[in-house]
């Protein structure tokens, strides 16, 4: 039998000398052949997967500051933000719509950056991390940026909450401290009125949210987003389907250990805080529910609710009149306007009197009506855009059940018209706070309408902030967005009636919110809500609602205590009033200066004094006032006692009920608190 060479020269074999050996072979050689063939093939698979899994990690490494870093994890497509040089968990980042499997070498227009990594996926999208200017003392930030490659390409990025207590974002109906409890569909980060829709995000927004590891992550303001809460999984940022925007954020780490005050020294990354130049409201707001029908009606009931409130020794305060009551008496022109000025401090006396107003007009209103008689003022509302030689339509939309139209903004002749008719309906009234409602939400947004580049996301609300803050330190609204650093109180979303977290549970939660913020200045609902619950006229959810806006910078009051409830709450509500005015004012007036200069919230968590304690991240029934009043209400029906975290390892709280004292960092078992106290320590 002829065999196969076991040498050969080194050139070329021909192919058909290798050819006719093969054929002439036996058949056992040929299956020997064949099986050492498939053996190499095997071998050689194996070696590669085993290459791939030893010399290549499954995390790399695709940029480095000085004090963290970023990574690429293959396994599941992460990108994941540590801090340097233990390599401590940050933020984990699950990266939709591209294939994230895919290990991203960085592209060569980039490999000469150290401050940038690049990489293109060049079917779905480009990356690109990049090194930022610190956005505060002690952080390190990192921007991230998602480019579209495809029109049809939609851009989603997801924070992981394993191991992580998110804060910030927007406020929602049933408010949770942290979010990650909280539940939401995708839907834009627009601010929106609740009372509407009940399931959409509240009026206080911010693109901000703040992660328990000390870790910051601020979206763009210029971009379209989509936000989605998974409870206790995750929350995604992403973009609009079918536009080709990009998806852009920035990443900030501190880089003090956490025995410094991880969390309250990255709270300096968000968004600015401005001088305010005026103190809380000392005294209650009492709203009026009375007769509305006329004018004269309206008067009658005003002068009522003020003598019964003097009545009951509770003359001192504001009176609230709602948005229809204010147009009833503006409409009514019974008097001149010099003599009507000189009557209009008797209607309340001697209270104080707010007034209502709004940035929508019904369509069939006298002041719509009247606005559209001279051709200029037909750009005081918003309109669709119209088509080449077509004339603007108003962008018609309901409120309170109306067809309105809506407040041009972006027309300077538009916002001087309406902010010179509110000086003059203050004045003519004998107003001292004007309250502005329907600040929040986009219209166009709301009608699918294509939006002017101005009133983009939550171009509305801010424009409009910023004008109504020219009226003085009296002026409420309704919302906040990149408006903090303004003058302006913020009326704070309508609560249910009931002890559910749409009610008086997410009270705190919504302090907190609030507060981190930067709506420090805030008018909680009226005790005991103002929307119809479960439990309505309950005495007991009263009185514990009662004990918690005590400590908030303004009490409000819907139902009079003498008309709801005994007696007793009738005196209760006196001497809460008085600790309001005597002992929490001083308080907020003097952290209000720390929140101007150094950013710092004026109601803080209990984390903020234990940011190591992982039992801190979770409490949401307890708040601080500034770092030496704890406050821990009650929150619970029938309930007379509860467990107190006092946080602060090494502090000391002063019981004010019991006068005893207790170490900080420990937690009170079983804690009693009748219906009459609320439990308040002082460090």
């Amino acid at each position: 039998d002829r065999t196969m060479p076991l040498s050969r020269h080194t050139g070329q074999i021909p192919e058909s000398t290798w050819t006719l050996g093969f054929r002439e072979m036996t058949e056992p050689w040929k299956g020997a052949v064949g099986c050492l063939g498939v053996a190499v093939f095997f071998a050689m698979t194996i070696g590669i997967i085993s290459w791939q899994a030893l010399e290549q990690p499954p995390e790399e490494w695709v940029l480095r500051g000085r004090e963290a870093g970023m990574l690429w994890e293959r396994g599941r497509g992460a990108l994941l933000l540590r801090a340097l040089p233990a390599g401590r968990p940050v933020l984990a980042i699950a990266v939709g719509s591209v294939r994230a499997t895919e290990p991203p070498p960085p592209r060569d227009r980039c490999w000469h950056d150290g401050g940038q990594f690049c990489y293109s996926w060049e079917e779905d999208a480009e990356l690109r991390l990049s090194l930022e200017p610190p956005a505060a003392p002690g952080t390190e930030c990192y921007g991230v940026r998602w480019t579209p490659l495809r029109p049809d390409v939609t851009l989603k990025d997801c924070f992981s909450m394993a191991n992580v207590s998110w804060y910030g974002g927007p406020s929602i109906r049933a408010q949770r401290w942290p979010l990650n409890g909280a539940e939401s569909p995708a839907q834009p980060l627009v601010s929106g009125d609740l009372s509407t829709n009940p399931d959409g995000f509240g009026p206080v927004l911010e693109r901000f949210f703040l992660g328990s590891t000390g870790v910051t992550v601020t979206a763009a303001p210029d971009v379209s987003l989509l936000l989605s809460l998974e409870s206790h999984r995750q929350f995604c940022l992403e973009t609009p389907a079918g536009r080709a925007e990009p998806l852009h954020y920035q990443l900030c780490v501190t880089l003090l250990p956490p025995t410094a005050g991880t969390l309250p020294h990255v709270l300096l990354a968000a968004p600015s805080h401005l001088m305010r130049d005026f103190p809380p409201c000392r005294s209650p707001i009492w709203r009026y529910h009375g007769p509305e029908g006329s004018a004269a009606k309206i008067k009658r009931g005003l002068r009522s609710l003020a003598r019964r409130l003097k009545r009951h020794r509770l003359q001192e305060g504001v009176v609230a009149l709602g948005e229809h009551g204010t147009a009833v008496l503006a409409a009514a022109d019974l008097v001149p306007s010099e003599r009507r000025r000189r009557q209009a401090p008797a209607l309340v006396e001697p209270l104080e009197l707010s007034i209502t107003l709004s940035p929508y007009a019904s369509v069939t209103s006298p002041l719509f009506l009247r606005s559209l008689r001279g051709g200029e003022a037909a750009g005081y509302w918003l309109s669709r855009q119209p088509r080449p030689g077509a004339s603007s339509i108003p962008l018609l939309t309901t409120w309170k059940g109306q067809l309105c139209a809506r407040l041009n903004v972006t027309s300077e002749a538009a916002l001087h018209w309406y902010l010179a008719r509110a000086r003059r309906l203050r004045q003519a009234l004998g107003a001292t706070y004007v309250a502005f409602e329907g600040v929040e939400g986009n219209s166009f947004l709301e009608q699918d309408v294509p939006a002017p580049a101005e009133l983009e996301g939550d171009g509305y609300t801010e424009v409009l902030a910023a004008a109504l803050a020219t009226l003085g330190n009296g002026t409420v609204i309704s919302a906040g967005t990149r408006s903090s650093h303004l003058p302006l109180f913020v009326q704070m979303s309508p609560l249910h009636s009931d002890w559910s977290h749409a009610g008086l549970k997410g009270l705190i939660p919504s302090v907190l919110h609030y507060s981190l913020l930067g709506y420090n200045f805030f008018i909680p609902d009226a005790v005991g809500g103002s929307v119809a619950g479960a439990t309505p006229g309950d005495p007991e959810l009263f009185v514990r609602w009662l004990q918690i806006v005590t400590f908030l910078p303004v009490m409000a009051f819907g139902t009079p205590p003498w008309l709801c409830c005994d007696a007793w709450v009738l005196n209760l509500t006196r001497q809460c009033i008085q600790r309001h005015r005597d002992f929490v004012v001083p308080l907020l007036l003097k952290y209000s200066e720390e929140w101007q200069s150094l950013g710092y919230p004026i109601f803080r968590p209990a984390w903020w004094l234990s940011p190591t304690d992982p039992v801190a991240f979770t409490i949401e029934d307890e708040f601080l006032i500034g770092d030496e009043v704890l406050v821990a209400p009650i929150t619970e029906k029938g309930q007379t006692w509860r467990d107190i975290y006092l946080p602060g390892e090494g502090h000391l709280w002063l019981d004010t009920n019991s006068a005893r004292v207790f170490d900080g960092g420990t937690t009170l078992r079983n804690y009693s608190a009748s219906l009459a106290q609320v439990p308040v320590f002082v460090k």
